[in-house]
């Protein structure tokens, strides 16, 4: 497991921010998001991932976690990242509409090459670090960040037009993710 996953208190919640190498932006196409979606999903029913909030980038993911019972969230993140790799990459290969293939496939070749961690493909940057979430008011201010990030990029007005993060589930709507904790 990458030193990069250190989650020091398991009973903690975390921020998490993870990218693809080199940022290449792979999530504009909704079938690579949807892959991430049904990822999460199953972490949370299966895995005791609760969730407090998510938003899928172009080229990142951020998330507010905790593990429940006696799930590790080093294990549940180390697992949910290379899942959702393997499944991306396919899903990639497989896309006869994929115009970008070429290129993607040979960017995670080389990064795969350069670790001894993957086997032939690197989808996922290692650089991520979880943050524990030590007060309501700094889980609050991370998962305004979270919602706010859209915005901020210009892909939205407001966070909870946005289909593709939790900000509708704060915003009193029923979001695309079954299990939302909100904060309140």
């Amino acid at each position: 497991m990458s030193r990069n996953y250190k989650f020091h208190n398991p009973e903690g919640v975390y921020f998490v921010s993870f990218a693809v190498v080199e940022w290449l932006d792979v999530f504009t196409r909704a079938e690579y998001k949807n892959i991430l979606l049904e990822s999460l999903e199953f972490c949370q029913n299966e895995k005791g991932m609760e969730i407090f909030a998510w938003c899928i980038m172009t080229n990142h993911v951020h998330l507010v976690f905790r593990s429940v019972g006696d799930a590790n969230p080093e294990k549940i993140l180390g697992d949910f990242k290379r899942f959702t790799s393997r499944k991306i990459i396919e899903a990639i290969i497989e896309n006869q509409k994929e115009s970008r293939k070429e290129f993607l496939l040979t960017k995670f070749k080389e990064h795969g090459s350069k670790t001894s961690n993957t086997s032939k493909y690197q989808f996922w940057r290692h650089d991520n670090k979880p943050i524990e979430l030590w007060s309501n008011k700094v889980i609050d201010e991370k998962i305004n960040y979270i919602h706010n990030n859209p915005v901020e990029v210009g892909i939205e007005i407001r966070p909870e037009e946005y289909k593709y993060s939790s900000a509708l589930d704060y915003a009193g709507a029923k979001g695309i993710l079954d299990h939302v904790f909100v904060v309140r």
